[in-house]
């Protein structure tokens, strides 16, 4: 995930950023990398795809080129500049049926216009659904240490169940789940993983806008096309037969023609004496055949060894994957070229990587770690980090770059979340030394704090943030900023429009790297071991491994 966009302002003011102490990023090199990253030549840069292949090829040179040395998987005693990530694919062969029944009323469901439904990740060959009993189940959330349960104790086998998307706080702003900003409950992987936990024929996630944070263009890009699994012993734990997204419209439909009153209901599932309710006389069917199979792909490491603590490290993080090939758009492009989300991001980290390794020796060492298949669920990150190239526990820090923002200097930055942890600290600090404050993660509702790379080290408990772009442009302030952020996410998230555009100006983008780079760079120079703060639910994981730190 990511927060940012469409950059077609220019703006000529200078950071300070750029002040003469402070890390000299090329503009030009990050052109560069961005243009070639997010050409048509790449196709997408989609997991196991000749884009794949040229996308390894091209981090892996670059890294060499800039003084890196390989990182990754040890053969015959010596590292490689990638670490392999077995994954599972799987994608719809042929078409998709899909429709529901209420009453007399047969009410045929598009793939990509009315639904969006996945290929099962359940290792089957077909799935095939017929007449199954429709429920509605409120958010989806079964969260006992907050005395909540929108199942109730109903029986969900051989059922559809549908479920709203977010947590129950996010219409209202306050309650039992923390207010707006939301929880790891209201993540759409949570709700198809309780789904799968309780045995449920299918589920599907009524898309709105506003507590999804994107539009249904982004659910139909990201869900019908090819999908990626790390892989699994018994998939079927996390995974239920059938998952997909509705359209909010189409859902309001059906349960008017069930009787039932959508407005209502939704909004009665925001308190925990919520009941899941039947869909009297619906039913769910749907088919189709799926192809699956396993395939290795690649996370590209670099590294700087560190001159006095060389088994300590500082880990710079970043996702090179896009969506590849897939539906076209309007114009008919069919190339998700992924130029923001995330050639930024790799620019960033290959330029941070050429600082590093022209520089003197850090005592600790530096790794940068360009991830697979972030956009199917931070796989490659997932992959890394339950089996790390170098110890969690020694493991100083990860900062994570994810669709830096293009439009131009900003005034301020932010992280995805609202963490509370040393590192953040650090960040706020090195910020405020070149002028630049510190602006809290203004959507905490969409959960951002769990759609980037840094979020698998996280969990495990390494202090790890994820740095945003500030909104507080320069020239034309936070209305100009949000503007664009607004534009990219409607008109080019998950879309074929993220492209390069020529009118970028990338002197926003230095001074953030710039920034980003220093608080890494410190932290390779130091002794310290930025811990999280009280009561962040990271802690107690960084705490279990504190004996094998100095």
């Amino acid at each position: 995930m990511k927060r940012l966009l469409l950059a077609t302002v220019l703006i000529a003011a200078p950071m300070l950023a750029h002040a003469s102490d402070a890390p000299k990023i090329d503009p030009a090199k990050l052109t560069a990398h961005i243009k070639t990253l997010s050409s048509d030549a790449f196709e997408g840069r989609g997991p196991a795809t000749a884009g794949e292949t040229k996308t390894v090829a091209y981090i892996s040179e670059q890294m060499k080129a800039v003084g890196l040395e390989p990182g990754g998987d040890l053969k015959d005693g010596k590292r490689l500049w990638t670490q392999d990530v077995p994954l599972s694919k799987f994608d719809i062969d042929g078409p998709v049926t899909a429709h529901v029944m209420v009453g007399a009323d047969h009410i045929m469901l598009s793939q990509g216009e009315q639904v969006a439904i996945r290929a099962a990740m359940t290792h089957v060959n077909a799935v095939s659904i017929k007449d199954a009993p429709i429920v509605f189940a409120g958010y989806g959330v079964k969260a006992p240490e907050r005395n909540w349960d929108d199942f109730k104790d109903l029986d969900v086998k051989g059922k559809v169940v549908v479920v709203l998307i977010n947590d129950p706080d996010f219409e209202t702003g306050s309650g039992d789940f923390g207010g707006k900003a939301m929880t790891y409950y209201g993540r759409w992987t949570y709700k198809f993983e309780e789904a799968a936990r309780l045995g449920a024929a299918g589920l599907l996630i009524v898309h709105e806008t506003a507590p999804a944070s994107y539009g249904w263009a982004t659910v139909k890009n990201s869900n019908t096309n090819t999908m990626f699994d790390i892989v699994r012993k018994d998939p079927t734990k996390q995974h239920p037969p059938m998952e997909g997204w509705i359209q909010r419209d189409v859902a309001v439909d059906l349960f008017k023609k069930a009787g039932l009153d959508f407005e209502a209901l939704k909004k009665a599932a925001q308190s925990r004496d919520f009941k899941p309710v039947e869909l009297k006389g619906a039913t769910f069917s749907a088919d189709y055949k799926v192809k699956h199979e396993t395939i290795v792909s690649k996370n590209v490491v670099g590294k700087v060894t560190g001159a006095k603590r060389p088994d300590e490290t500082v880990i710079f993080s970043g996702h090179w994957d896009h969506l590849g090939v897939g539906l076209p758009d309007a114009k008919g492009d069919k190339i998700y070229n992924g130029a923001v989300d995330n050639a930024t991001g790799i620019a960033a980290m290959l330029e941070m990587g050429r600082l590093a390794a022209s520089g003197p020796k850090p005592d600790r060492s530096m790794v940068f770690l360009a991830v697979t298949a972030e956009e199917r669920g931070l796989l490659g990150s997932e992959y890394y980090a339950s089996n790390p190239l170098y110890p969690l526990a020694k493991t100083a820090g990860v900062i994570n770059t994810d669709a830096l923002d293009p439009t131009g200097p900003a005034k301020d930055f932010t992280i995805s979340g609202n963490a509370k942890l040393d590192l953040l600290d650090d960040l706020i600090a090195k910020g405020k030394a070149v002028g630049r404050t510190y602006t809290p993660d203004p959507a905490t509702e969409a959960g951002y704090f769990y759609r980037s790379d840094h979020f698998p080290f996280a969990k495990r408990g390494v202090p790890a943030i994820s740095f945003g772009s500030g909104e507080d442009l320069v020239e034309g302030g936070v209305a100009a900023g949000k503007a664009a952020s607004d534009a990219y996410r409607i008109n080019a998230y998950h879309q074929p429009a993220d492209e390069w555009n020529d009118s970028w100006c990338l002197d926003g983008m230095s001074a953030d790297i710039a920034l980003v780079y220093s608080v890494g760079r410190d932290l390779a120079g130091s002794n310290r071991w930025p811990e999280w703060g009280e009561g962040a639910e990271f802690k107690a994981a960084r705490d279990a491994t504190k004996a094998q730190r100095k």
